[in-house]
């Protein structure tokens, strides 16, 4: 923790140099691509219109404190803005700053201990958690200290980083992988084997351009040993990354030019070398979780999870496109602040749970947040910022979220059957798949294509990805679609499938002919 202290002193000294940077944007002294070459590291972004800013939060694995949370809704209502963005690497985002407001901000959050730095460019970014670890009566065992201490770790030293490109680690409490363990360049699975805890180790595996699944390593590791996996990689990241062409310079390009057989075997001589001459040895922070009787709730709501914690419950928040207005903010902590334990993790769907609720606590909630959580599994979906704020986007991936949605309300009249029926669609702006679209049930990717001799929006469907351990998959793609066609196609998608009275994976494999018959009709 002193090496975190000392770090954030560091921080604070260099926010002037930062704010000089984003002045010589804005008159034009720095071009678009040079300032992001240094604003990323900082976790600030320049918006389209090259004079606005957005800055992505960290905090460590998505573990929030209530009085954290009540500062990033002071930062918004200082600045007059109506709306945080969850991400979907369990962070929020502010959009739509001047460079007084970034600073202003990055100065603040870090007295909070809350970070800027690292979240965006040629960093470590932010660890990768499996939000309901430590409460989820289907774990394996608390992931929570390992990711905490491993993100932390990077932040001691994130400003001593030289690396191609970004570099993702995850750490999943069970088989559902729910913080993608086994698509990251490095990702830690909790098993128990003979009543004693181990991670299973995936390595290599990322999303974006030319994909790729983890490879898993052919033993098991010891808890305590993580940061000697972690350290092996991130040197042997920097040996042999590609800094000449950013375009092939994360992890998984070394597993394709080196074959996985050389990559496995260097990775290890690398973690054996850690091991000899670095004491690395993780050190945790206890994780607090209630341990006296909470209070049983009857209700079912599929927002509503059980905790292992008797009488406690977990309760989902999913702001439609991870977009939480400001007045529904307030009102959540308002609720918050009178609730004995409750705990905040972000989860990787541009959701957010509540954690230590007892059963009166999570009823409450739940008819609080109604009107502001997505509450079908439709709404529940997932898309990147897009256009008009990315700079980077092709298409306006939280548009199509809205317009898919209203389609099929619109087309329900009142039954939300269909909305149930179809899987949480994942939406990417464009391939660099910030929506996470490859590893969906359906994804969707930003793209202009040709249509009639004219160039028009569109979107490639892809479907029957997969993130769950043993099934991990990339979809197949459908082909390309135009934007305004989508809502469509997906609603035909959705009256079979919920008429087939099977979930949508099963629905996929046994008539996978049948949505190639209904899309096949749409393709450009």
């Amino acid at each position: 923790m002193h090496n975190l202290e000392k770090a954030k002193e560091l921080f604070l000294r260099d926010i002037p140099n930062f704010k000089e940077q984003c002045l010589k944007l804005i008159n034009g002294d720095l071009t678009k691509m040079d300032y992001k070459g240094i604003s990323g590291g900082y976790g600030v972004y320049a918006q389209r219109d090259q004079k606005s800013f957005m800055i992505r939060l960290r905090f460590s694995s998505g573990v929030v404190t209530l009085s954290q949370l009540h500062k990033v809704y002071e930062f918004a209502k200082e600045y007059n803005l109506d709306i945080i963005h969850f991400t979907t690497r369990q962070a929020v985002q502010l959009h739509d700053l001047n460079v007084d407001g970034i600073c202003n901000i990055m100065e603040e959050a870090i007295k909070n201990n809350i970070f800027t730095r690292g979240s965006g460019g040629n960093f470590p970014r932010n660890v990768g958690l499996s939000p309901l670890s430590g409460v989820d009566p289907n774990e394996a065992f608390d992931v929570t200290p390992y990711a905490v201490a491993t993100d932390k770790h990077f932040m001691s030293k994130i400003t001593t980083y030289h690396l191609p490109r970004k570099f993702k680690v995850s750490y999943s409490s069970c088989p559902m992988d729910s913080a993608h363990a086994t698509v990251q360049d490095l990702g830690f699975l909790a098993i128990m084997k003979d009543n004693k805890p181990y991670f299973k180790v995936f390595v290599g595996g990322g999303l974006g351009k030319n994909p790729g699944l983890g490879i898993e390593l052919d033993e098991l590791i010891e808890p305590k040993d993580v940061l000697y996996y972690v350290e092996g990689l991130t040197k042997l990241f920097m040996d042999e990354g590609d800094y000449s062409n950013k375009h092939k310079a994360r992890v998984r390009y070394m597993v394709y030019r080196l074959g996985e057989e050389e990559f496995i075997k260097k990775f290890k001589e690398y973690v054996a070398k850690e091991k000899e001459n670095n004491n690395l040895d993780i050190q945790l922070e206890k994780i607090e979780y209630p341990y006296d009787s909470g209070v049983e709730t009857n209700i079912k709501d599929c927002r509503l999870f059980p905790q292992k914690q008797k009488g406690y419950y977990s309760v989902y928040i999913h702001p439609i496109g991870g977009q939480l207005k400001l007045d529904d903010l307030n009102k959540l902590l308002n609720t918050l602040d009178n609730c004995k334990y409750a705990s905040i993790r972000f989860a990787m769907t541009e959701g957010i749970f509540i954690i230590n609720l007892n059963g009166k606590e999570a009823e409450n909630l739940l008819e609080i947040s109604k009107d502001f959580s997505g509450n079908t599994s439709l709404e529940k979906s997932i898309s990147c910022i897009g256009i008009p704020r990315c700079q980077m986007g092709i298409q306006n991936s939280q548009k199509m979220l809205h317009e898919i949605i209203d389609y099929f309300k619109e087309n329900s009249h009142g039954d939300n059957t269909i909305l149930n029926a179809m899987p949480r669609i994942y939406i990417s702006g464009c391939i660099n798949s910030c929506g996470v679209h490859q590893i969906g049930a359906i994804g969707l990717t930003g793209k202009k294509k040709k249509a009639n001799g004219q160039m028009c929006d569109a979107f490639e469907i892809l479907l029957d990805g997969d993130f769950e351990y043993k099934n991990t998959r990339l979809g197949k793609s459908l082909g390309d679609f135009k934007a305004d066609e989508i809502p469509k196609i997906l609603f035909e998608i959705g009256e079979k499938v919920a008429n087939s009275e099977m979930d949508f994976y099963t629905y996929y494999a046994a008539n996978e002919n049948e949505i190639v018959k209904i899309t096949s009709k749409y393709n450009i």
